[in-house]
C-alpha cells in the first residue's frame, strides 16, 4: 500500500493562502526550496487540486527557460515536469507535462490508487486535502511554518468529524524562522 503525505508550506496561524490565494508571504528561502525539490524527486505520483495544479502549471513548465533561471529553479522543473501527477476537477481541462485528469469521485480515485503498489503519493492542494483528511486517507503532515499572520485564507486543516493522532517525526529550522515539523498518522 502507498503512502500519502500532505505537505505545504503554512503561516503561523494556519492557512497556506491569503485571501485571493495569494501566496507571497511564504516564498521559501533557498535551503526550503531545496527540501521541496527533493521531495518531488522522491514522489512516485502527486495529487493536485485544480486551483494549485493551475497556479503551479503556469509557471513550471517553462520556468527553467526563463531568463535569469536558477540552477534550483532549472532542477526542479524539470523534476516537476516529469513527476507523475494526476488532477481533480469536476470541470474537464487540458492537462499535460505527464499528468491524467480525473472527474470523477476524488476520495474514491485515491483510496484505489493508495491501495496499488507502488512509491509514496503527495497530494497537493488544500481543499482536495480537506476530502482526504476526512476520509481518513493522510499517512502523514508536513507543515513548513512561516512566522507570519495572514489572518484568513485557506487553512491547511479542514473541519473534522472526529480526532487524528499524529506522531511528530521531524523538526527542522530553516532561514528566516521556518521551522518545518512532519507527523505520521497514528493507526
Amino acid at each position: 500500500m502507498r503512502r500519502l503525505t500532505f505537505g505545504m508550506n503554512v503561516s503561523l496561524d494556519g492557512y497556506v493562502a491569503a485571501p485571493g490565494d495569494d501566496l507571497s508571504w511564504g516564498t521559501p528561502s533557498d535551503e526550503l526550496f531545496q527540501f521541496w525539490s527533493d521531495r518531488v524527486a522522491a514522489t512516485d505520483l502527486a495529487l493536485y487540486g485544480r486551483r494549485l495544479w493551475e497556479t503551479m502549471s503556469s509557471h513550471w513548465p517553462t520556468a527553467d527557460q526563463q531568463p535569469g533561471a536558477t540552477p534550483a529553479a532549472i532542477e526542479f522543473a524539470g523534476r516537476w515536469r516529469d513527476m507523475p501527477k494526476v488532477v481533480f476537477s469536476s470541470t474537464s481541462r487540458p492537462v499535460d507535462w505527464n499528468t491524467r485528469l480525473v472527474t470523477t469521485d476524488a476520495v474514491t480515485e485515491i483510496s484505489r490508487l493508495k491501495a496499488q503498489d507502488g512509491g509514496p503519493m503527495d497530494i497537493a492542494g488544500a481543499t482536495l486535502a480537506a476530502a482526504a483528511m476526512r476520509a481518513g486517507l493522510i499517512d502523514e503532515y508536513v507543515l513548513a511554518t512561516a512566522p507570519v499572520l495572514i489572518g484568513g485564507g485557506l487553512p491547511f486543516f479542514t473541519a473534522l468529524g472526529n480526532w487524528v493522532n499524529l506522531n511528530l517525526v521531524e523538526t527542522r529550522t530553516f532561514p528566516g524562522g521556518v521551522l518545518l515539523t512532519r507527523y505520521e498518522t497514528r493507526r
